[in-house]
C-alpha cells in the first residue's frame, strides 16, 4: 500500500480554527486521535512556514496557508488473530454485517489488549480496511462492550470511506431495543440535547450546551410496572448517546452502572439492557438497499420475563 497525500488551502471561514479540527472536517474517515498523532509525528506540513519549531494539533491555521497531510502506508497489523465469539450474518467483497454479543470489547484499549472484536475479525474475515489504523481495521462505527447487536464492517478503503460518509449524512438507519427505568412519557418522542465529554468524569458523556448536536427518536413498545421497553433510533451517532439521552429524562437504561441504571427497586440485570436490533443501508458499490434484523439475546429476553412477572404480581 502506498502513502496517501491530501492538500488543502485554508479559506477565510476556516481561519483561526485548530489544525486537527480542520483536518478532521476535511477527512471524515480519520479519527481525531489518528489525525493528532499524524501531526505530532511530522506527517503534516504547512506553507508558508508557520514559524513554529514543532507543529501541534491545536495550532491555529491562517487564511491562505497550504496544508499537506501525508498518510503513511499501513504498517503490518501487530494484532494476532484470535477466535472471538461473534456471528457473520452477511459478507461480500466489500463489507460484512456481524452480530456482536454483549461483553465483547470492540477494539484494543488499555485493559483490553486481547480478545476484542478486532482480533476476531482478523481471525474470521480475509480482508479489512486500513483507514481506521492498525488497532481498528474495518471499523466504521462501534458498540459499547455491554451492548449486543448488529455492526457494519468495511473490508476495503473504498467501502470504509463510503460508509463513513453515509453515517455522517445520516443515511444509515439504526434501531435499538432498550429497557428503561420507569414509564417514559410521551409514548413517542424526539430527544434533542447536545452531548459532550463530562467536565469532571472523563469516562462519561453529558448533556452540555457546548456539546455536539445529538438527536434520538423513540417509541414505546411496552410499559411495565416500573420499566419501559422502547425502540430507539439515534439520528446522530454521539458516544453513549442513548444512555445519556434517556438518563437526562430520568429514565436511564437499566443495568447501566455509569448512568444511574442500577435501581434498588428492580432486580439487577445481567448487563446493560441495550441491543442494536436493526441496520438498514445502501450498499456502497451495488446501491442495493440492505436491511438486517437480529432479535435480542437470551439475557435480554429473560429480563423482560422478569418484568412481566412483576406486572402479574399487581
Amino acid at each position: 500500500m502506498t502513502e496517501k497525500i491530501f492538500t488543502f488551502e485554508v479559506d477565510k471561514l476556516s481561519s483561526k480554527i485548530r489544525l486537527d479540527h480542520f483536518l478532521k472536517e476535511k477527512i471524515q474517515e480519520l479519527t481525531r486521535n489518528r489525525i493528532q498523532k499524524l501531526i505530532e509525528e511530522g506527517f503534516v506540513k504547512i506553507q508558508p512556514d508557520p514559524g513554529v519549531k514543532v507543529l501541534k494539533p491545536g495550532y491555529k491555521i491562517k487564511e491562505g496557508q497550504i496544508i499537506t497531510l501525508i498518510i503513511p502506508p499501513e504498517e503490518p497489523l501487530e494484532l494476532k488473530p484470535q477466535e472471538v465469539p461473534f456471528e457473520v450474518l452477511y459478507e461480500d467483497d466489500d463489507l460484512a454485517v456481524i452480530y456482536k454479543p454483549a461483553g465483547v470489547v470492540v477494539h484494543p484499549a488499555p485493559g483490553h489488549k486481547e480478545g476484542t472484536l478486532v482480533h476476531g475479525l482478523l481471525y474470521k474475515l480475509k480482508n479489512l480496511s486500513g483507514i481506521g489504523g492498525k488497532l481498528r481495521p474495518g471499523l466504521v462505527h462501534r458498540l459499547d462492550k455491554d451492548t449486543s447487536g448488529l455492526m457494519l464492517i468495511a473490508k476495503n478503503d473504498f467501502t470504509h470511506q463510503a460508509l463513513v460518509k453515509a453515517f455522517k449524512e445520516r443515511k444509515i438507519k439504526k434501531e435499538y431495543l432498550a429497557i428503561l427505568y420507569g414509564q417514559i412519557q410521551p409514548p413517542k418522542g424526539k430527544i434533542e440535547k447536545p452531548i459532550g465529554r463530562h467536565p469532571v468524569h472523563r469516562k462519561k458523556m453529558a448533556v452540555l450546551k457546548e456539546g455536539k448536536e445529538a438527536i434520538t427518536e423513540y417509541e414505546v413498545l411496552k410499559y411495565f410496572k416500573k420499566a419501559t421497553l422502547v425502540c430507539a433510533k439515534p439520528i446522530t451517532g454521539r458516544t453513549h448517546q442513548l444512555r445519556v439521552h434517556f438518563n437526562s429524562l430520568g429514565h436511564p437504561i437499566l443495568g447501566d452502572p455509569l448512568y444511574e441504571g442500577l435501581k434498588p427497586d428492580l432486580p439487577k440485570p445481567e448487563r446493560l439492557m441495550l441491543h442494536a436490533a436493526k441496520l438498514t443501508f445502501l450498499h456502497p458499490r451495488t446501491k442495493k438497499l440492505l436491511s438486517f434484523h437480529m432479535d435480542p439475546p437470551k439475557d435480554f429476553k429473560k429480563y423482560l420475563q422478569v418484568l412481566e412477572k412483576i406486572n402479574n404480581q399487581f
